[in-house]
This record gives structure tokens, sequence and C-alpha cells, in this order.
């Protein structure tokens, strides 16, 4: 007789706050379906910005009742999972403000009336002439949003590729949104589709050969069967490079980093906030599991990897941030450098690295989705003006603009009294308490490429300020949107940097894994 069927145990409190989002999402897509053209926008903005608002609610309320593990094992809900989900939420919340902005009172002004229309045709034209606006970037936002929490709450492998894809998907489809220079960003979503294709193979190929190794794609299991089976040591070795190359790719780390600077520059700027600050959040949560639960007793295997790549990141996105003289790229490869940083913290391999990550994260979230968002309001002749030239003399013309933006870059410089530095610190140390050489040689890199990343943001801070304004290059009026997320970002990163420490507490305090 077959066995019978018993239903999964199920702890809908613990899971609510993505049935929020998901719930949200949907019904954003029955306003697209049913409400009125000139109601949409209002429509979805308020209905993202509540939902998104109730979903950080009921994540508060979760993280006092309802920590644990529910769908029997397959998704994990314990304080590092709450904390990044409570993170992702709040970047959310002030990216969605990001792009609602409407400069001219009418259409959303980072993205294309007319999403599906041929770059330069009279489609589009006539789009644009109607004042049309591509309110979809809603609903996609929050089904994105919704695959970032399910992202590091995966107890299994199979849970954590679906999240995969129901994070990446709707990005793929907002990154070829933008208003402006329209070749250049459906040429950036083509690039992210297909690289992201084939880090989805990379992912569920590891997958496979994992789940020959344990007989099982559960993080547990995999953990239970390292040090009791033998003979396949190839499958769990094979296996457990190959998923996290899946994982590095969302993350921007190098060599896995080529769609990052193409991918920045073509997407709408405050898409490329979101990505920057959310995706990261959500991959490197996802990578701290499956490190941390999934493949901790295997650490002699990947160490040596992610060390080579924590180094090679460092190394790639500070120098060749050195040479770029577009806005968006030098923010894309300044990520990628950050995002080498995060890695030093990882491999702390401690609670107290964990810790410093979730801060680090935290913090750079808010500070390059302000910084994006103030790339929108920089303009010449109707489009952005990306290119470093364009912001000569804005100190002259523009002081409060140019001010906030010179303090973020001096944030990811690492200056005192800003979140960078807190943060660097809170990555740095854990590497050097762990013990070993390769953990002091990490922050010796770390030091060595921050001091080039430096240079590089104190560069822009003398072309604002010290040299004369040329071209036609001004800024936008921003609307009581995008003024509410610069200013929480830029108010974020000076109270973390000033006082971090109820953050470093609270991060310190969910830094245990259930499993």
């Amino acid at each position: 007789m077959p066995a019978a069927f018993t239903a999964p145990t199920i702890n809908y409190g613990a899971v609510l706050p993505m049935l929020i989002v998901f719930g949200v999402a949907l019904a954003g897509v029955l306003v697209e379906a049913f409400a009125p053209r000139g109601a949409r926008y209002l429509t979805q903005v308020i209905l993202s910005v509540l939902g998104l608002a109730a979903a950080l609610a009921a994540i508060a309320t979760t993280a006092r009742t309802n920590q644990g593990i529910t769908f029997d094992g397959e998704v994990v809900i314990d304080g590092p999972a709450l904390l990044l989900q409570g993170v992702i939420v709040a970047l959310s919340l002030l990216a969605v403000l990001a792009m609602a902005e409407r400069f001219d009172g009418r259409t959303a002004e980072a993205f294309t009336p007319a999403g599906a229309s041929t770059p330069g045709s009279v489609l589009e034209a006539r789009a644009l002439r109607a004042g049309m606006t591509t309110t979809e970037v809603f609903p996609l936002t929050l089904f994105a949003v919704g695959g970032m929490m399910l992202f590091p709450a995966s107890g299994d492998l199979l849970v954590m590729f679906i999240a995969l894809e129901v994070l990446s998907l709707p990005l793929y489809i907002l990154s070829g949104l933008a208003r402006r220079r329209r070749l250049l960003s459906q040429e950036a979503s083509l690039k992210y589709f297909l690289l992201g294709a084939f880090s989805s193979a990379f992912f569920l190929f590891g997958s496979a050969l994992l789940y020959g190794f344990a007989g099982s794609m559960n993080f547990g299991d995999i953990a239970q069967a390292i040090p009791t089976q033998t003979g396949k040591d190839g499958l769990l070795t094979a296996g457990v490079l190959l998923v996290a190359i899946g994982l590095l790719f969302k993350t921007g780390a190098a060599p896995f980093h080529s769609w990052t600077p193409d991918v920045y520059q073509g997407a709408p700027s405050p898409v490329s906030g979101f990505m920057a600050a959310c995706t990261k959040v959500a991959a490197f949560g996802a990578l701290l599991r499956v490190l941390y639960v999934g493949f901790a007793g295997d650490q002699w295997s990947w160490y040596p990897f992610i060390w080579a790549v924590a180094v090679l990141t460092m190394v790639v996105g500070s120098v060749l941030s050195v040479t770029q003289t577009d806005m968006k790229r030098l923010l894309a490869y300044s990520s990628i450098a950050h995002c080498g940083f995060v890695l030093v913290g990882v491999l702390a391999l401690s609670k107290i690295g964990v810790a410093g990550v979730l801060f680090y994260l935290a913090s750079y979230g808010f500070s390059i989705i302000a910084a994006f968002a103030v790339v929108a309001l920089v303009r010449e002749r109707g489009t952005e003006a990306t290119n470093l030239s364009q912001w000569a003399g804005l100190g002259k013309r523009h002081p409060v603009v140019a001010g906030v933006f010179a303090f973020l870059l001096l944030a990811f410089a690492g200056i005192p009294f800003t979140s960078g530095f807190t943060a660097k610190f809170a990555t740095f140390a854990p590497a050097i308490a762990s013990g070993g050489a390769m953990g002091v040689w990490l922050v010796v890199v770390g030091v060595l490429t921050s001091a080039i990343t430096a240079f590089v943001y104190f560069r822009v801070i003398v072309l604002m300020y010290f040299s004369e304004p040329t071209g036609e290059t001004r800024v936008a009026m921003p609307t009581v949107v995008s003024t509410v997320a610069i200013t929480i970002g830029t108010l974020a990163t000076l109270v973390l940097g000033i006082v971090p420490s109820p953050l470093l507490d609270l991060a310190t305090s969910s830094s245990q894994f259930l499993r």
C-alpha cells in the first residue's frame, strides 16, 4: 500500500509579509486590467506604498511571534531572513517613490510611455503625445520584491531557484523600459536576460549534482550528508561551486559581473538603484544561507574559491571605476567593489561577520538608492546628464543637489561619520578577528582598493566644485516622492554613521541561522 499523503505543516503567520507583497502585486495587475487609464498611476503608487508598509509591519510582528521553519523545511523564517526581508521592503519603499517621479506632472519621467513599441516609432511618439505612462512597473517591482523576500528565506535549493526566477524576470523587463536612449535600454535588458539564463543554468546544474550527492535538495539534509556520505566528493565539490557561481552572478561579483555596468547604464535610473540595493541584499542573504547552513561542513572546497572571487571583485571594481566617464557606469563598478567588501565579511565565518554583512547591506542600500535618484535629477536637454563632463560646476549652479551627492560619495569611500565607514569596519574587523592569514590579506586588499575608489569619488567632487560649468546641465525640480526618497536615504547614511549601534545590535541579535 502506498504511504498516505501528509499535508505539509504551514505557519501562515511566518510567511504573511510575503503573502501581502504578492497579493498587492496581483491587485496591481487587476488595476492594469480594469482601472481607467487616467487613474492607474495614482492608484498603483498608493497601492504599492501601502502594501510595502503593511509588509514591513507584518515583518515586525513576525519577528516577535512567528519565527520558525514552515512548509516542511522549505521556508525558514529566522533572524537573518527577517532582518533581510525588512531591509528589502524598506529599501523597496524608497525605490518605488523614486520610480513614481513625474517631472512634468503628467508622465513617469524615467519610463517609456509604450514599452512594447519600437524606439523612435510612430506608436511611441503617439503614446508620448497622449501622456501615457508605463504603470505596470509597480506590480512588476512588487513581484520582484516578493521573490527577493523568499530568496534568503529558502530552506531548499528548489525553492531558492523559484525565488531566483521570480525576482529576476520582472527585473529583465524593467531594465528595458527607459524613456530615453531606448536602444541602449533594450540592449541592457537582453544582456541581463541572456546572462541571467546562464547563471540560472549554473545554479540548476549544481542543484542536480547536490541532489545526486545527498538525495535531497533541503539544506539541512545536505548538511547532514556532508560528514557521512563517502565516495561522492566530486558531486559535492562541483555542486557547491556551481550553485555559488549562480548566486555570485546576482551579487555582481567578478568575474561574473559583466552584466552590471551595461544594465545599470541602460536601465531607468530608479531601477538601477533598486537593483543595486535590493537585489544585492537578497542575493547575499541567499549566499549566506547556502554557505553557512547547507555547505558549512564543506568549507575546505568553497572557501578558497570565494576568497579568490572576493579579491578579484575588489580589484576589478575599484580599478575599472577609475576609467569610467559615465556616472551610472561609475556607480556600477563602485557597486562591484562594494560586493567584494561584503564578501570579506562573509568569509569571516562567524556570527559577528554575518552581523557586519547585514549592516553593510542595509547602509549601502540606502545610500545607493539616493545616489541614483540624484542622478535622475541631473539633466541636459531633456535627458539624464550621465557623462562626467556634464557634472562640471554642478556645485556652483545647484549646491544643494551637489552637496547631497558629494556626501553620498564620501559614504561610498568610507569616510568617518558616514555609514560607509562603519559598514567597512563591521565587515573588516571580523575578518581580522577570525585569526587566519587569508582573512588579514583580504582586509589588506580591501583597504588598498578602498583608497582607489576614494580617488574616484573625490575626483567627481572636485569636478562638481572646482570646475567651471559647461553646457546646459540643470537639475530638474523634484516632486515630493523623489524628495522623500533622497532625504530618507541621505539621512539614513548620516545617522548610521553617527549612531550605528541600534542597527548593529539588531544585526548581531539576528545573525543566528536556524538551519
